[in-house]
């Protein structure tokens, strides 16, 4: 049996922040599409389905606590959501799982948000572990050249882990194989994870500009913008690990001295008015680990910042 690219999600009646839901991305209509991606490319059987795949349908139902209202002013953004206009946001529900076929949920995924491009959205990625970026960076090969902005912990330079090229340790070397992803910015680096010092050799080899979250903090996240050029298409892939701990503990892989909400919100107000972000996906949220919400109401926070600062740049101008 062939599964369709998107399936409503399990948070029914909550989609994300209320919006419709829209499942025949053949018919899409929408200038900011947001979509779950629950799984990525399990290193071993136990990692298919993880506490992290539940993860999409746990930060929609989180979204109302983030944002209560239309019609609220949100001084993160200076206004209402949508400042008064016909922006139409959809929820285009998760991509699902096919247990013949495991690996067929990342060209699905493709699928997906080649068809939310195609229908001139921005895709916003809910995750799932970081594996699931790689077809999101494949889907965006008409959009290039693409600068990619990671916020992460962790470089994600392995050429495969057992085996598995396109897991949740890799997708940043995927995406430096890729020809329409120009340069690439790894920003919050810290502590330790898979990377070996041949792994960081490659990265720096390539060229990727690795910019450790102590240096965020001692020199500030607008010496770090200064460095991005300007007028460039930008992908954003936030690991919520990259942010401290103390903001976003619902994760594997703690590391203290992460960046703060503050730098990370900054970064994507300075991002959508420096050039155009073409999308964002946040993942490797863990939500049974959470605390009160928090991590979700934080990726909820930063999503609406990159709406609400988006619809201001006058991205969605017919």
């Amino acid at each position: 049996m062939t599964l369709p690219l998107t399936i409503a999600p399990t948070s029914l009646p909550q989609t994300y922040l209320g919006a419709p839901l829209v499942v025949d991305l053949d018919t899409l209509v929408a200038d900011v599409a947001v979509i779950g991606m629950p799984y990525g490319n399990a290193y071993e059987p136990s990692q298919i389905s993880n506490d992290q795949s539940n993860a999409p349908d746990v930060v929609r139902s989180q979204s109302r606590r983030a944002h209560r209202f239309d019609d609220r002013y949100d001084f993160d953004i200076g206004g209402t959501l949508f400042d008064g206009r016909p922006i139409k946001l959809v929820d285009v529900g998760n991509v699902p799982f096919d247990i013949h076929e495991p690996q067929s949920h990342f060209s699905r995924a493709e699928a997906a948000v080649r068809k939310i491009l195609a229908a001139g959205a921005m895709p916003i990625t809910l995750g799932g572990d970081h594996g699931v970026p790689i077809a999101i960076f494949r889907a965006l090969e008409q959009e290039g050249p693409i600068t990619l902005i990671q916020i992460d912990a962790h470089i994600d330079w392995r050429e495969d882990v057992n085996g598995v090229r396109d897991g949740l340790s890799s997708p940043i070397r995927r995406a430096s194989e890729m020809a329409h992803i120009g340069e690439i910015f790894q920003i919050g680096i810290r502590s330790q994870g898979s990377a070996r010092a041949e792994d960081v050799e490659a990265a720096l080899a390539h060229g990727a500009k690795i910019i450790p979250a102590f240096e965020v903090h001692d020199e500030g996240i607008d010496a770090v913008l200064a460095r991005i050029p300007a007028g460039g298409r930008y992908y954003i892939t936030i690991d919520a690990d990259g942010l401290d701990p103390t903001v976003m503990p619902a994760v594997r892989g703690p590391a203290p001295g992460g960046l703060i909400f503050h730098q990370v919100r900054r970064l994507i107000h300075g991002l959508v008015n420096k050039g155009r972000v073409v999308g964002m996906d946040i993942v490797e949220i863990t939500p049974s680990i959470d605390l009160h919400g928090i991590t979700s109401m934080v990726a909820n926070r930063l999503i609406i910042n990159l709406i609400g600062a988006a619809v201001r740049a006058n991205y969605f101008n017919k």
